[in-house]
């Protein structure tokens, strides 16, 4: 349908992708967790705009070049299978390294955002989410992983893979918002409840880079 392949496999995927913390999700849960709600809101929506509008960019550079060269479109899968191969690989040597490493004590991530939070200044919406945006916005990988990850469940032969694209944005869009909605009402207490679980950290961490692998390979047939 509109062009998309496999779509309870790309749920699943964004599912696992959206879980891992990033630099997004820990500022959303920082400010949350500081200054409440609205804040917390404030900053998810920079989030949701800024990466609104790298899939944007994603989907009209991908669909143009799928239209206009095909050469040029089967190297940027091929592109996209290396990163995406890349990325797996250094996800499993870091669950590898958590694993081995000297375990930190269970109190160590709240402390050290409780620490984190006592230098947060006071904040409007309006500031959590300017300042929200430009995180999104200063993160140039993000363009390639869309791409990457993106292009292995489009039809070539779909007419309008913009509007694909856009769908697939869309869904990811929607698991971010439902993310971050969770680490908004959770704050500190998220954090709390995972503290210290370094080997679920380590699992989840390795099994996301083997479904990069698994992406990698299926992007090469």
């Amino acid at each position: 349908m509109f062009g998309i392949t496999d779509i309870g496999l790309f749920f699943a995927g964004t599912i696992a992708i959206v879980l891992l913390p990033g630099p997004n999700s820990l500022y959303v849960l920082t400010v949350s967790a500081k200054s409440g709600k609205r804040i917390g809101y404030g900053a998810a929506t920079g989030v949701f705009f800024g990466d609104a509008i790298l899939m944007i960019l994603t989907a009209l550079g991908a669909a143009s070049v799928l239209h206009t060269t095909p050469v040029l479109y089967a190297i940027v899968r091929w592109a996209g299978a290396a990163y995406l191969g890349y990325i797996g690989i250094k996800m499993l040597i870091g669950a590898y390294r958590s694993l081995t490493e000297f375990r930190q004590d269970k109190s160590e991530l709240v402390n050290n955002l409780t620490a984190s939070l006592a230098m947060v200044k006071e904040i409007t919406p309006l500031g959590a989410a300017r300042k929200a945006f430009i995180i999104s916005l200063l993160n140039p990988k993000a363009i390639l992983f869309f791409l990457s990850y993106f292009v292995q469940f489009v039809d070539p032969a779909y007419p309008y893979p913009q509007i694909s694209f856009l769908i697939l944005g869309c869904i990811v869009q929607a698991c971010s918002l439902t993310y971050l909605s969770a680490l908004i009402f959770g704050g500190i207490k998220f954090a709390r409840a995972f503290s210290g679980r370094r080997i679920l950290s380590s699992v989840m961490t390795g099994a996301v880079g083997l479904m990069f692998l698994a992406f990698a390979v299926r992007l090469t047939r």
